[in-house]
């Protein structure tokens, strides 16, 4: 089970630069919503990793007329949905479950177009479970999450038969703005 306990850590947002400049001058940051984002709804930061984010800004902004940057920014992670900890972990079967169980066609995860590492980037099944946990605790009238953290392995293997990635790290998605306590320029 989920607890709410003070817990604070530092994240890195990549975005465009007028992302960062609005968010740097008070403006809330705006949630994702994709079908596919591998961690449901919410503002997404590469966890104590500003390296990750600028990468990824990079790749995604790079030669645009409002080209990349990234963020820091200190976040309390509230009730916080923590799929690093076992604990959490049957939530994720239970929803699967259930979602099963709806008769449903089950979204698939899969990589993008021209992508072929098999990272499966494009989450569409996990974000759809973390979708059914969110709104099972709202049926069973639980406190609502305010973050979910998890770990993505990703990228090609450091050296042959590694289970260490290239691009593997901890993301957080935040879905209650009241958790970003601050944002800052990284160093």
């Amino acid at each position: 089970m989920s607890r709410r306990a003070t817990a604070f850590v530092v994240g890195y947002h990549g975005c465009r630069a007028s992302v960062a400049k609005k968010a740097l001058a008070g403006e809330a940051l705006i949630r994702s919503e994709k079908s596919y984002d591998w961690l449901g709804p919410g503002v997404y930061f590469w966890e104590n990793d500003p390296q990750r984010a600028s990468e990824w800004a990079g790749e995604r902004y790079a030669g645009q007329d409002d080209g990349p940057d990234s963020i820091g920014a200190l976040i309390d992670l509230g009730n916080c949905l923590d799929l690093t900890l076992r604990e959490n972990i049957d939530y994720l079967k239970l929803a699967y479950q259930d979602l099963v169980a709806s008769g449903a066609p089950l979204p698939q995860n899969r990589d993008p177009r021209g992508h072929g590492q098999g990272d499966k980037l494009l989450r569409f099944l996990d974000c759809a479970v973390i979708q059914r946990i969110h709104s099972l605790i709202a049926i069973e009238g639980l406190e609502p999450f305010d973050t979910v953290r998890g770990l993505f392995v990703e990228g090609e293997p450091v050296y042959p038969n590694a289970r260490f990635h290239e691009k593997t790290h901890t993301q957080i998605a935040v879905l209650t703005s009241a958790c970003i306590k601050a944002v800052f320029v990284p160093r």
